[in-house]
């Protein structure tokens, strides 16, 4: 007999490698399913299956596994307290435009128990779809959720209804593609004008995002800054998408260098290509100098900002290619601009504040302990960022090679707590690189259940908490408005401590030459994770706060 659960289990593992779960009553059918089936063994299941500690991190990690591999994964929770417990994670993801599929338990269909809540009625609330199966379509309803996730680029519930998870499912043939929307091609008439105004650009420059990421304009985007001889910088999520970063400015907005933002201002023409341009990756608006002819490719006919002159709508690498295609056809000269930049050739547009190693607190410069770091970590890593004052050291201070080397999951939704469980997909992505987390103490503190999933699962990492006894953005924030600090205090933590008890490695990082053990297990190239405890001083305000708390306080 093929039960709903099975059916489910089967259609999932045609089309996904990976699941990530939290074992209760109202999801135990279906996970065990994916353990069974024909070909399986005592060591081997029909999918990866990774258990983490809290419902939240099953959530996470499957979000950081699509941002980091391309691919869909599934989430498993159950029902009830499950369920509530990673709505956290599926608001980021439905945010973030990240698809994935949660299968969640259900109440009965005879209706709610008395630990039951309308979990459909929260799901939409957060804007995510719930699919609920039935024992006559469990497969089909599947395929229809993976579909829906996939085109929509979203977050979908799977729901399996309690007195169904071990029900017979009924006969059903299930085709072997997925029914995918191709991408949308932008008019040539939308793609032809810009091409003829970039053309005359004398100072072009573009901005890409992850929407260019992931649409797989990442090439055709180094052709075309080539093209015009363009200045070229991203998002924060966008970071590293130039194949040739000689002339790439990085991060643009609050994580941006001083002089590479007012060079950003003296553009005459911009194209911007898959980013949002949200308020931190604008500056509030000041990003670009009023007159400046903006060009935005999007495949949203709604996705207008005040500083946009034309919308093309399309897929991004469609449309890029386009223009390129079409300044070929016109024999357009770059426009030698980036050359005649002399901040590039002496380092200038990239230098940062490195501080000074210990500060009149006694404890160590956030900037110096980054730059340091920049130093040390390896080449061939993957960065994943929580949320907190502290995002802006890794996001200024180490270079990112691509998109998906450089992870936040969590600033859709303004969450903090979720840099330990999405590092978990993370990992299990990209298991080769090494793995290094940037988290915050309070942050850091709130997932400190999926330490332990980290440990266990990845094979080369890198913990980094910058430790200043506090939350730092409210600080930052509040502190400096006149609030009272002492609820935004925490008591000192030994995270060393805590990833000795777990299994990893962990220092407590007082000066730079406490990083001297660090260093040289790096040289060792062990397996394992290595935390580093650094107690930082909280006097330092991150480059982009100030510009949070400018805009905040009517000073920007």
């Amino acid at each position: 007999m093929t039960t709903v659960s099975t059916r489910v289990a089967d259609a999932i593992s045609a089309h996904v490698t990976d699941v990530f779960g939290v074992m209760g009553n109202g999801n135990a059918h279906f996970i065990n399913a994916l353990f069974t089936g024909a070909g399986v063994t005592d060591d081997t299941t029909r999918v990866r299956y990774t258990a983490v500690r809290h419902e939240t991190a099953a959530v996470a990690a499957a979000d950081a596994y699509f941002r980091a591999s391309g691919r869909v994964a599934v989430a498993t929770v159950t029902y009830g307290a499950g369920f509530t417990n990673m709505v956290t994670s599926l608001a980021e993801s439905v945010r973030a435009g990240i698809p994935l599929v949660v299968v969640v338990g259900e109440a009965p269909t005879a209706g709610l128990r008395p630990w039951d809540i309308d979990q459909v009625a929260l799901a939409t609330s957060l804007g995510a779809e719930t699919f609920t199966v039935g024992a006559d379509d469990a497969g089909r309803t599947t395929l229809i959720a993976l579909e829906h996730a996939l085109n929509n680029r979203t977050a979908v519930v799977l729901a399996i209804p309690y007195d169904l998870v071990a029900a017979p499912a009924g006969d059903e043939t299930l085709p072997t593609e997925l029914r995918l929307t191709a991408p949308l091609a932008p008019t040539a008439t939308e793609t032809d004008a810009a091409a003829a105004v970039l053309a005359q650009a004398q100072r072009p420059f573009i901005l890409a995002g992850r929407g260019a990421w992931v649409s797989g304009a990442a090439d055709a985007l180094g052709e075309l800054a080539d093209a015009l001889g363009a200045v070229t910088g991203s998002s924060a999520l966008g970071r590293g998408i130039f194949p040739k970063q000689q002339f790439d400015l990085g991060v643009t907005g609050g994580f941006g260098q001083d002089e590479a933002m007012a060079l950003v201002r003296t553009a005459d023409v911009v194209l911007v290509v898959g980013a949002s341009m949200n308020q931190f990756t604008m500056s509030f608006g000041s990003l670009f100098a009023p007159g400046t002819t903006v060009i935005r490719i999007d495949e949203d006919s709604e996705a207008t900002h005040p500083l946009v002159t034309t919308l093309i709508v399309g897929d991004a690498r469609l449309a890029v290619e386009a223009i390129v295609a079409d300044l070929a056809r016109i024999d357009a000269a770059a426009s030698g601009w980036r050359e005649a930049i002399d901040g590039f050739a002496d380092g200038s547009l990239h230098r940062r504040d490195a501080g000074d190693e210990n500060l009149p607190d006694g404890l160590l410069d956030p900037r110096r302990v980054a730059t340091r770091l920049a130093e040390l970590l390896p080449d061939d890593r993957v960065v994943v960022s929580d949320g907190g004052h502290f995002i802006g050291w890794a996001n200024t201070y180490w270079p990112v090679a691509a998109p998906n080397r450089m992870m936040m999951v969590g600033t859709a939704f303004q969450t903090i707590g979720l840099g330990f469980p999405s590092a978990v997909g993370a990992t299990t992505a990209l298991p080769d690189p090494t793995l290094v987390i940037t988290t915050g103490d309070g942050g850091g503190l709130m997932a400190l259940a999926d330490l332990d999933s980290v440990i266990r699962s990845t094979r080369r990492g890198v913990i980094v908490v910058w430790n200043d006894a506090a939350y730092g953005a409210e600080i930052h924030m509040y502190g400096r408005m006149g609030l009272d600090t002492r609820p935004m205090m925490i008591e000192q933590a030994d995270f060393a401590a805590l990833s000795r008890a777990l299994g990893g490695h962990g220092d407590v990082i007082n000066t730079l030459d406490d990083l001297d053990a660090f260093e040289q297990w790096l040289a060792t190239d062990a397996d394992g994770v290595y935390l580093l405890d650094c107690r930082i001083s909280g006097t330092i305000m991150a480059p982009y706060q100030h510009e949070i708390y400018a805009f905040a306080t009517g000073k920007h």
